[in-house]
């Protein structure tokens, strides 16, 4: 498996912060907190959105190990907040969590509707990530990256190793089920179809690049948060599982690999990469084979946040 998470499971929490008091949660300075693992994709992207914003002294930040540290998965951190939000809570305690300081609970753990709220109700003198008109277009590109990138190139560390990633057709079968998702077979052309859908979708965003510098109207918006996410983990998680043709071919997207590191050397968003930490978690949970890809980087994210690599460091100390 190429995540370098499990799948996170339906949102049990989905408050929403309002207009005023007369919605129970309303947006108020210091009374939310935001428990984040940079490692985890849904971290990454509210944490640069948090920045972007400049709500440092308005929200507070709690850091969670990047590897949960939980029996069953999940941060012990969290589990008062989860007990204490939902009476016998038995699950695990997963971030993200948005919680109120000033009952204790958890508002919410799902990610899209946090995002939404930092920038409806706390984002007021940041820049306009979420403009008006264009929520669609955002919603596009959010689902986009969400399925089309992160999830087939998911499937496509899973596909049948004779698939060609330039047509995307197969040439094996495979006989198992795959439970929740149709028959077998239906699976297997899921999979063997993935390399074809990732390397489209990247030919779309390229060309789309090719006419503006940012996804969606001529500033940053929640839009390049989530293909600058949806890129670092393609080439610091998903790639360890495709052999190094495909991932010569992921890397043939200049503008787009452009676009990535001109916005990883943007302070609000290179400022929150952990890489070790991304690397630690994927190894803590993946359960596939490593492939040729992992050898092919991309992008060398330090050079371009501007920190180095320690074995560097001592180098030049």
């Amino acid at each position: 498996m190429s995540s370098a998470f499990p799948l996170p499971a339906p949102s049990r929490f989905r408050g929403r912060i309002g207009r005023d008091a007369r919605s129970g949660y309303y947006a108020a300075a210091r009374r939310y907190r935001l428990h984040l693992a940079l490692s985890c994709p849904d971290g990454l992207r509210i944490a640069v959105t948090h920045s972007l914003l400049g709500l440092g002294d308005t929200l507070p930040v709690t850091l969670l190990p990047a590897v949960p540290d939980a029996p069953g998965g999940g941060h012990r951190a969290l589990r008062p907040l989860y007990e204490a939000s939902s009476h016998a809570y038995a699950g695990p305690a997963v971030a993200p969590v948005l919680s109120d300081n000033w009952t204790g609970r958890i508002v919410s753990t799902h990610a899209p509707d946090i995002l939404r709220d930092l920038v409806a109700r706390f984002g007021g003198h940041g820049p306009d990530l979420r403009p008006h008109g264009v929520e669609e277009e955002l919603e596009d590109v959010r689902r986009l990256c969400a399925e089309d990138i992160g999830e087939a190139a998911q499937r496509a560390g899973q596909a049948d190793p004779r698939t060609d990633i330039g047509t995307g057709i197969g040439t094996g079968t495979s006989t198992g089920t795959d439970i929740g998702t149709g028959t077998g077979t239906d699976a297997a052309a899921r999979r063997d179809a993935a390399p074809a859908t990732l390397l489209r979708t990247l030919g779309v965003l390229e060309r789309r690049l090719a006419f503006r510098r940012f996804m969606v109207g001529g500033h940053i918006t929640l839009a390049d948060v989530d293909l600058w996410v949806a890129l670092v983990e393609l080439d610091t998680v998903h790639r360890h599982h495709l052999d190094a043709v495909a991932v010569d071919r992921i890397a043939d997207h200049p503008r787009l690999w452009a676009y990535a590191r001109r916005l990883a050397a943007h302070p609000a968003f290179g400022a929150h990469l952990d890489l070790d930490g991304i690397a630690r978690r994927h190894h803590a949970h993946c359960r596939g084979e490593e492939a040729a890809g992992a050898a092919v980087r991309i992008v060398d994210w330090d050079a371009h946040t501007g920190r180095q690599r320690p074995e560097a460091a001592r180098r030049t100390g």
